[in-house]
């Protein structure tokens, strides 16, 4: 932080990953009431409704427009930085707020317009239920911010730290003097990536446990907020539609819950999670949309086949109204996918982030769809494909190729990146390594990779596929063979139409750009290089890194 903050000792920040979780679960404090649970219950400030959950934490709600105003656990006030409360959005304004009592639960309700958000509170438990139930776009986005003071958790400045000297971005991308990078928007992690978000002092944690996510869009690799700090304090977030680089029209419907979680300084307890959390207890307790555990069904398919096991597969569910996916086992491609809500699903089988193979399951209320073992077609699965020189591998992601690891959590900008330019030369080893992982109308257009063919080879027409993950402002790959060839200009896919590649993110819509090179195209000289030119068209963008651009999955040339 700033110099003007001061500085705690040994204290520490973290963003947790679901692997993090499950070996850190256990120093959580536990979930039981405690001895001080008889204080349980709330009173009414005027302003506010003040909940004391009978253990550590006591939490107030506006009654005005349902900010949460007070989060204060062991005496120590924790929300609010910039003098602005946590809330829905940026903060719903006006809005009716009730309060009710039943039993050992407490239950806030807001009510703005077409839009009810909850605040619940179990006796004896140092933790904030949420949920939203966003009904249309009269709301844009859809996120709760949790605001905490400046001071109480320690920052070593990392990528999501937000103060830093120079603007380089739409006011939200900044610069170090030493050349790094720092947003907001820079959080490494995709859904699946992780369980839950916060910062720890060693004594006291204060974390967001995500939700399932079912009724956001975008799918298990999405990558948005998730946490940032700044001299004024810092931000926890649970973003469900952000507007930004989505590749699905947004969902509407309750979502949650999820939770604000004080701990001793140990990870929230796993039960807490979005995939063992039980709400048993909420079920009679009136909220809108709500769907209990016995309303809902599950997917279960006994193995997959046709897998190249050097990869993890994954399969997600999706419609309309909701998305879910799991994990298939790496030995036989089991999965199971429980709480989805009756309906009509597409499923898909991802490699990687490469969708392999779709189908439609139906989903019952209170039912298991089982399936029979999916097969996979080869021809799905692009790697399949004999290829004279491939350069990176197809799994749906620029994972391998130059900077593509950093540019999750940085600026192409950035100081730690390597050259975005340069050329590449098949069979030297680094292909994939050499070969820049997004490429730009303004800043690399015009890569070269040179490669050679035998006699055979060149004698035949062959085709060319590049693959890319997602697109700014159209951006598409023309090439030209041997200065003598030129590529039609492709027409661009269906892409995001916000900022993806400088806000950390090349989660679009994969695709695949395939060009038929005439026999004629190729030198006949087998000891001669052929030179493949690959630049980025498009009239669209503005300068740099912000013109048009595109990032790669793969890159290959059939035989």
């Amino acid at each position: 932080m700033s110099g003007s903050v001061n500085r705690p000792v040994r204290r520490r920040t973290f963003v947790l990953g679901t692997a993090a979780a499950a070996g850190s679960a256990a120093l959580a404090g536990p979930l039981a009431e405690s001895a001080s649970a008889a204080s349980f219950g709330y009173t009414d400030d005027g302003s506010n409704y003040v909940v004391d959950t009978g253990a550590s934490l006591v939490f107030k709600v506006s009654k005005t427009n349902g900010d949460l105003t007070s989060l204060l656990y062991k005496g120590t006030e924790y929300q609010g930085y910039g003098g602005m409360n946590s809330h829905v959005e940026s903060g719903l304004g006006a809005s009716t707020v009730t309060i009710a009592q039943s039993g050992t639960t407490i239950l806030i309700s807001v009510t703005h317009g077409t839009l009810k958000h909850y605040y619940a509170a179990r006796s004896g438990e140092n933790n904030v239920y949420l949920w939203t139930n966003k009904a249309d776009t009269s709301v844009s986005a859809t996120r709760y911010i949790v605001r905490v003071k400046a001071g109480l958790f320690l920052n070593d400045q990392p990528d999501s730290y937000t103060y830093a000297p120079t603007t380089i971005e739409s006011a939200d991308v900044f610069a170090k003097s030493d050349g790094q990078t720092r947003s907001k928007h820079y959080s490494k992690n995709r859904v699946i990536d992780y369980d839950y978000v916060g910062w720890t002092t060693g004594s006291v944690g204060l974390w967001v446990v995500r939700s399932n996510h079912e009724k956001a869009s975008g799918g298990p690799f999405y990558r948005s907020l998730l946490r940032h700090q700044s001299a004024d304090g810092g931000g926890l977030y649970e973003i469900l539609y952000y507007g930004e680089n989505q590749t699905e029209a947004q969902r509407f419907g309750l979502q949650g819950p999820y939770v604000i979680a004080l701990t001793d300084g140990g990870a929230p307890s796993s039960s807490l999670y979005h995939a063992n959390l039980t709400t048993a207890w909420a079920d009679g307790l009136g909220i809108s949309g709500y769907t209990a555990a016995s309303s809902r069904g599950r997917v279960a398919g006994v193995g997959i086949t046709g897998r190249d096991t050097a990869y993890a597969y994954m399969v997600g569910l999706a419609n309309s109204a909701a998305q879910y996916w799991g994990s298939a086992r790496a030995s036989d491609g089991y999965f199971s996918i429980a709480g989805v809500l009756p309906g009509t699903y597409t499923l898909t089988v991802f490699k990687g982030e490469l969708a392999v193979y779709t189908s439609s399951v139906a989903v019952t209320a209170g039912g298991t769809t089982t399936l029979n073992s999916i097969a996979i077609p080869a021809s799905n699965d692009p790697s399949n494909a004999s290829a004279i020189w491939r350069i990176g591998n197809w799994d749906g992601s620029p994972s391998g190729f130059k900077n593509a690891d950093l540019m999750t959590y940085a600026h192409p900008s950035d100081v730690r990146a390597a050259s975005w330019t340069g050329n590449v030369v098949v069979g030297s080893g680094t292909e994939t390594s050499a070969f820049p992982c997004y490429l730009w109308k303004d800043v690399n257009s015009g890569i070269i990779v040179y490669f050679r063919l035998t006699a055979a080879q060149s004698s035949a027409a062959h085709t060319l596929r590049i693959g890319v993950t997602t697109a700014y402002a159209n951006g598409r790959p023309q090439v030209v063979v041997n200065d003598t060839w030129t590529s039609a200009v492709p027409s661009p896919p269906t892409q995001p139409s916000t900022r993806s590649l400088t806000v950390g993110s090349y989660r679009g819509n994969n695709y695949t750009f395939t060009y038929s090179v005439p026999a004629s195209a190729w030198l006949t000289d087998a000891s001669a290089y052929n030179t493949l030119k690959i630049s980025v068209a498009s009239g669209s963008g503005t300068t740099s890194f912000l013109s048009a651009g595109t990032s790669v999955d793969a890159i290959d040339l059939l035989a």
